[in-house]
């Protein structure tokens, strides 16, 4: 069965449900300006985007850096501006558009559970031969979110109390998003990655109240099991649940705890009612969700969201730098276990009044068309994604990119990772489109760098996410002097304080930890990325990678980025990962870790050390012989986590013959062998 349909037509909302603020006359040199030198009346003029309650007393105090509050006194719910202001003019506008290429008619008849848990969660549901679909209007997410609720409520959840959110791409995670903020509780997401241990982690620095899972999900076709993760993490949590809802989508079946609800029967007793919960009106500032950075040691920092500048941030990112409408399609093909999976596919697009594509499955499955058949079939204007899906595509048979109309999209952004020019002028060849890298962190909730296509006026450059946005007093600076760098001079990435709306307000009940994390620098009035950075004599940013990505060979301080760049000019290369590793002469030596496209090349020791040449020959060219690498290994595959970032310190830990840690997230542990076996063949 092929699909012939498309969303529903588009509505364009009422200047009263999304306002814009904009003068299209401006320059994006204006815009910045105005954000820079009058922050209050700038951002006085983009809550104007949002609905308040109750109208802001002060737009920004900012007496108490490093903390910053924004439009002091005004109340706002951001489920509230995600959904019900849209039913006026949007209500039968498409707001989500679920697909799953991980369940199929196929998938049916070894799990035939599936059918009859869609119908116990309502909604139409159309299967198809290579993956299924659900789409949901405006109103139909206003009912399911007023359901989920009224759900919440009858079991004790309310006003600032934390929820865990331990779930795949599913509609209903998102229910669960826009319901904990209706209600004024606080979520914090768990990437479904996660091994039990983490998540008890989380659940016991958020206190969390309770914790809503699935019974199962897939990966690849794989069955992850989710409910009995759940049950571990519970157990080895000190602060435990009062409840866990479980959404069973009829894949696995589990044996229910005490402590369980099943969401179904829940569900069915709110639809019965008609359920509507009225939104809890939160002042701008109290938080609306925690989200939790893991790092390599140490317990993970809970970033802490506000409600009113995130909601006025995401709102007018949408329209100053992806020049998104209402009516239009945005599709961010990220895990909502990530900063951008909250952002834009959940949060932003409903805020702007678009459709919004949730996804469930990898790249190429059932083939590598798939990304693009959702694109014909939905009309998706506006493409958000890392890199790495990105490569993965490429490696496939070129074809496939042109067996779909996608003349709907008007412009693809990338992010997580750096994008090298041989991917982006792949994806320039085929679409035909602005081809956007930009930077941005969890930690900032929305973009830090962009080039925007809203002011077509600056030209793209490629290797560069991009310039300062609106908002972010962004400056590369001496990391030991605070003085600032000079064009083409290395740096550290800092952004002075006050920080715009929408960034994190403080570390979840730790705010000594969020100014030692963050503002640890210069009087704590510079925020640190973390990241090494570079100007050009126009003002564009070129990341050179994680401070703790810099390695230093005989006193000099080399970003493993930068080779990595230099590396991925050669033909022969789809993707690479250099490390430092310690060397008693010169403290550190790179080595590289390089997947190619054919690996027959390295089957003969001879063919074998051309290439190894050809690729320390590319980076000597680029960066001299200090960078040169100590030696090159050629795996088959890097190991990676679900959101596709290539794990540098399990790799390290490998070639120093050390243990890897924790490889929760690790989404291809054949790749970990891979590794190993090329170090071997050396």
């Amino acid at each position: 069965m092929n699909e012939q349909d498309t969303p529903t037509t588009s509505q364009q909302a009422s200047s009263a449900q999304v306002s814009s603020a904009i003068d299209t006359k401006l320059t994006f040199a204006d815009v910045y300006k105005n954000s820079i030198d009058n922050p209050s009346h700038f951002w006085a003029e983009q809550a104007k985007r949002i609905y308040w309650h109750k109208e802001p007393e002060q737009i920004l105090d900012d007496s108490n850096l490093p903390f910053t509050q924004w439009f002091v006194g005004g109340e706002t719910n951001l489920c509230y501006n995600c959904v019900d202001r849209h039913l006026e003019d949007l209500a039968e506008q498409d707001a989500f558009i679920w697909l799953s290429s991980e369940i199929n008619q196929e998938l049916m008849e070894t799990y035939p559970n599936v059918e009859q848990a869609f119908s116990d969660l309502g909604n139409n549901v159309e299967f198809y031969t290579d993956y299924t679909k659900r789409r949901l209007t405006y109103n139909d997410l206003y009912k399911e979110v007023n359901y989920f609720a009224d759900v919440l409520q009858r079991h004790g959840i309310g006003k600032g109390d934390r929820v865990i959110i331990y779930m795949p791409m599913i509609l209903e995670a998102a229910y669960a998003m826009l319901a904990c903020t209706r209600i004024g509780a606080i979520h914090s997401v768990v990437f479904g990655g996660f091994a039990a241990h983490n998540l008890a982690i989380r659940m016991d620095d958020a206190e969390a109240k309770m914790l809503i899972t699935v019974d199962a999900g897939l990966r690849g076709g794989k069955v992850i099991n989710y409910k009995n993760l759940v049950n571990q993490g519970v157990e080895q949590a000190i602060h435990k649940p009062n409840h866990v809802l479980v959404v069973s989508r009829g894949i696995l079946p589990f044996e229910a705890q005490p402590i369980d609800v099943d969401y179904a029967t829940e569900r069915r007793i709110s639809c019965q009612a008609n359920a509507i919960v009225d939104p809890v009106w939160l002042e701008s500032n109290e938080p609306s969700y925690l989200l939790y950075t893991s790092g390599t040691t140490g317990t993970p920092k809970g970033v802490q969201r506000d409600t009113g500048g995130h909601a006025v941030a995401l709102t007018t990112s949408i329209d100053y730098i992806y020049d998104g409408k209402a009516g239009e399609t945005f599709w961010t093909i990220s895990d909502i276990g990530w900063a951008a999976g909250h952002s834009y596919t959940i949060y932003a697009p409903l805020l702007a009044g678009m459709s919004s594509v949730m996804y469930e499955g990898l790249p190429h499955r059932p083939n590598p068309g798939i990304w693009w058949r959702i694109v014909e079939a939905n009309k998706v204007n506006i493409l958000f994604t890392a890199p790495t899906g990105v490569r993965m595509l490429k490696k496939q048979d070129e074809t496939w990119m042109t067996r779909y109309d996608v003349s709907s999209i008007k412009s693809f952004f990338l992010a997580g990772e750096p994008l090298d020019d041989s991917t982006a002028n792949w994806l320039s060849k085929h679409l035909g489109v602005p081809i956007l890298d930009h930077y941005w962190q969890t930690e900032s909730g929305w973009p830090i760098l962009c080039h925007t296509p809203k002011f077509d006026h600056k030209p793209h450059k490629k290797g560069s996410p991009g310039y300062p946005m609106y908002g972010y007093n962004a400056h590369i600076i001496n990391e030991e002097t605070g003085e600032p760098c000079a064009a083409g001079e290395k740096g550290l990435l800092a952004i002075s304080a006050p920080l715009p709306p929408g960034c994190l307000t403080t570390v979840w009940q730790n705010d000594k930890r969020f100014v030692s994390s963050y503002f640890n620098l210069f009087n704590g009035k510079e925020y640190s990325t973390s990241d090494y950075a570079v100007a050009d004599e126009d003002g564009y940013f070129y990341i050179l990678g994680r401070t703790d990505d810099v390695i230093n060979v005989a006193g000099h301080r080399i970003g493993t980025q930068e080779i990595e760049e230099a590396i991925s000019t050669h033909p022969e290369m789809i993707e690479c990962a250099v490390v430092g590793i310690h060397d008693e002469l010169k403290g550190e030596l790179p080595i590289a870790f390089c997947v190619i496209k054919d690996h027959s090349l390295t089957e003969s020791t001879e063919s074998r050390f051309r290439l190894e040449q050809q690729v320390i020959g590319a980076v000597v060219k680029s960066l001299g012989g200090i960078a040169r690498p100590a030696a090159v290994y050629f795996p088959q595959a890097l190991p990676k986590t679900r959101s596709g970032k290539i794990l540098r310190r399990a790799i390290r830990a490998l070639a120093e013959n050390k243990p890897t840690g924790d490889m929760s997230t690790l989404d291809n542990p054949p790749a970990i062998d891979a590794v190993k076996q090329s170090m071997k063949d050396y």
